[in-house]
């Protein structure tokens, strides 16, 4: 890097500009004095420049620093070049390396961030005390940025949202490495993500490629799309491509993009979800038009997918989806926002297995949906009875119960809450005798919000639901089609109760249903509490052929 740079009348080194980069010295007067002088320069001649960062610790206090036109920053590396954000002097102030918003600055269209580059250094918030959530407590926060290029960068322990930049037009995200923050995030505030981009102040296509990054433990998203405001339009033109998502309250969440296509992403061992379609965003609006293929979704403390308040369409196709705690796939309407039926949803192609109850629940209305090609095995696993104890055989460690009296079914209590005394935590596996419990929130240490529950205390585990399927309707939809799904349980003990089940919650009609194989589930291949209606319903391996229907 430094060999590259050198002798390039506008690489500008920031030891020769006067940062130290020895950990001690407040280095933001220099930066934000190098990027005022360098950002006057670009806006007269439209020459970027770059500050070169060479090794060391640069610290950035008190103060964030306001960003410019045509200035970029290049480290040597992460860990090698690493800017510490602290406030010691102003102990209410978020600090920011690189901030430029609407509220603060004027950002807009008219008035934006272009030609910038932030690349190859390490960013860590640990520093920064704030007491309370403060959203501006970002490692980068920048607003209406065009032709920018992110990549390379380590950002960590930041009290808000690591890599929090909005309205990105023409511009890559690239070998991000997003660690454990918004960790002032407690559930209240809806933002504290790993990568959170607001969309729609460019308008309704935003040209913007999420890739190869990685976002573990953080407070809210591993990786989040927003829009801004519910009068604008959904945003299409983003993708997001072979990131990995581990240990987030949702792997990846899409709050009002229009077709984001996401492939070939990680997404494990998040709280709530592997992948969230909602209205929880500040605006209250869905994605749309999504596509999610190629993807491992596994370990998830709740749900696999959870799609809900969607006009449609969506599809999700050639997924793995295994070992989530509750459903693989949830469709929902959370009740902050619109009620209206899902259009022409697809689901297509997946696998769908070991998940603690259904394979796949729809519990909201659809219509015109395709479930097509979809492998549901061993689901339901969540099959264990209610249970308690208590006493000498009892004991507790910061994510776990011990009852060495106990003769559990490994995984049959996957997705319950356990309560001991007056706390409870989610169950996320078990052994016979042993019950490993989620943290209570993102990076936390405990499952305990209270402590741990000392020897002896008496726990108790709720009863399992009756009906596990592969493929349940407890929702109204409306002319869908369902063909091609195998659906079965291949465990010599059976946990999957049925392959298809019509809940008294739920309607289908008029139904294409065709060339499914629904043998071999522990109950039956179907439980109907409500008769399909109409349709055609033929060549289905386990199913009589429904009185009346059409061959």
């Amino acid at each position: 890097m430094t060999d590259r740079l050198a002798g390039d009348p506008f690489v500008h080194d920031a030891r020769a500009n006067g940062l130290c980069g020895d950990g001690d010295t407040n280095d933001q007067p220099a930066l934000q004095a190098l990027v005022d002088k360098l950002g006057e320069a670009y806006a007269g001649d439209g020459q970027p420049r770059t500050i070169y960062c060479p090794s060391g610790l640069y610290s950035i206090q008190d103060q964030a620093t306001v960003w410019r036109s045509g200035v970029s920053l290049i480290g040597a590396g992460p860990a090698a070049t690493r800017f510490a954000l602290a406030n010691p002097g102003n102990p209410a102030a978020a600090t920011p390396l690189a901030f430029f918003t609407a509220i603060q600055h004027g950002a807009g269209r008219g008035n934006h961030i272009a030609d910038c580059t932030f690349a190859h250094f390490e960013i860590d918030g640990s520093g920064m005390i704030l007491p309370e959530y403060n959203v501006y407590a970002k490692g980068l926060g920048l607003q209406y940025v065009l032709r920018g290029r992110f990549r390379d960068l380590y950002i960590h322990d930041t009290p808000a949202t690591g890599f929090g930049c909005d309205f990105l037009q023409d511009t890559f995200v690239e070998n991000l490495l997003v660690v454990h923050c918004g960790r002032l995030e407690r559930g209240e505030w809806l933002g504290g993500a790993g990568i959170g981009i607001g969309t729609g102040g460019w308008g309704s296509t935003e040209r913007c490629t999420i890739s190869n990054c990685t976002a573990v433990r953080n407070g809210t998203n591993g990786i989040f799309f927003e829009l801004q405001n519910k009068r604008w339009c959904p945003t299409r033109g983003i993708r997001v491509l072979g990131c990995h998502s581990e240990g987030n309250r949702f792997g990846i969440s899409d709050w009002g993009a229009d077709g984001l296509i996401v492939a070939g992403c990680t997404l494990i061992g998040n709280h709530q979800a592997g992948y969230d379609v909602s209205a929880l965003g500040t605006s209250a609006v869905a994605g749309q038009g999504g596509v999610v293929t190629g993807c491992v979704i596994e370990d998830n403390v709740w749900d696999g997918v959870a799609i809900g308040n969607t006009p449609g369409p969506y599809t999700l196709s050639c997924n793995r989806i295994s070992r989530n705690g509750r459903y693989g796939y949830w469709q929902h309407n959370l009740s902050g926002g619109a009620q209206e039926s899902a259009a022409n949803m697809i689901i297509e192609g997946n696998e769908f297995w070991d998940n603690g109850l259904d394979g796949i629940l729809i519990a909201s209305a659809l219509s015109d949906p395709d479930i097509a090609g979809n492998r549901l095995r061993n689901n339901g696993r969540q099959s264990e009875p209610a249970a308690e104890g208590g006493g000498e055989t009892v004991y507790y460690t910061t994510q776990s119960v011990i009852d060495t009296a106990a003769s559990w079914r490994p995984n049959g209590h996957i997705g319950k809450f356990v309560t001991a005394g007056a706390q409870q935590a989610i169950v996320c596996a078990n052994t016979d005798t042993e019950l490993s419990l989620a943290p209570v929130r993102p990076g936390a240490t405990t499952a305990w919000p209270e402590g741990t529950p000392p020897p002896g205390s008496p726990y108790r585990l709720p009863d399992s639901p009756e009906v596990r399927a592969g493929i349940t309707l407890a929702g109204s939809v409306h002319s869908p089609t369902i063909r091609d799904n195998r659906v079965w349980d291949s465990q010599a003990r059976r946990t999957q109760t049925h392959g298809l089940v019509i809940t008294a919650a739920g309607t289908c009609g008029p139904a294409l249903v065709y060339d499914n194989n629904l043998t071999g589930n522990a109950v039956a291949a179907t439980r109907f509490d409500v008769e399909p209606s109409g349709g055609c319903w033929h060549h289905n391996h386990g199913i009589e052929d429904r009185p009346g229907d059409h061959h």
